[in-house]
């Protein structure tokens, strides 16, 4: 097996624990479905946030899918001026026999604007 990551990203409307929660589930089941992904192969989850997400971590969501033995990191994103707001980025670091081209990263919502090339993947 190889550490590959997995890369996700998406968006909330309001800075509230209940969407944060939500959508960040949301983008991990996807992550998980997508790429077959086994709990126990997962080495670890980085998630940030935007300046304008801090109601709760975007890691509660993960323990709550039952995901209680994987290191879970959170930080904020560097704020550019421009840049997509309200966004939770995630990265999953995991052992899979998966080549590159065979990983499906995930952008839901108005992230889909961050990686266009990669939406039609899904």
């Amino acid at each position: 097996m190889t550490v590959r990551a997995i890369r996700g990203a998406v968006t909330v409307d309001n800075n509230t624990k209940e969407e944060i929660i939500l959508y960040t589930k949301q983008l991990l089941k996807e992550m998980i479905m997508l790429n077959n992904i086994d709990i126990n192969d997962m080495i670890s989850i980085f998630f940030t946030t935007t300046k304008d997400i801090n109601a709760t971590f975007p890691s509660v969501a993960a323990r709550e899918l039952g995901l209680t033995n994987v290191p879970l990191m959170c930080a904020s994103e560097i704020d550019v001026p421009g840049s997509l707001q309200k966004c939770i980025r995630v990265m999953v670091h995991l052992n899979t026999d998966k080549n590159l081209d065979e990983i499906i990263h995930v952008y839901l919502r108005d992230a889909k604007k961050l990686r266009p090339d990669l939406v039609n993947n899904q």
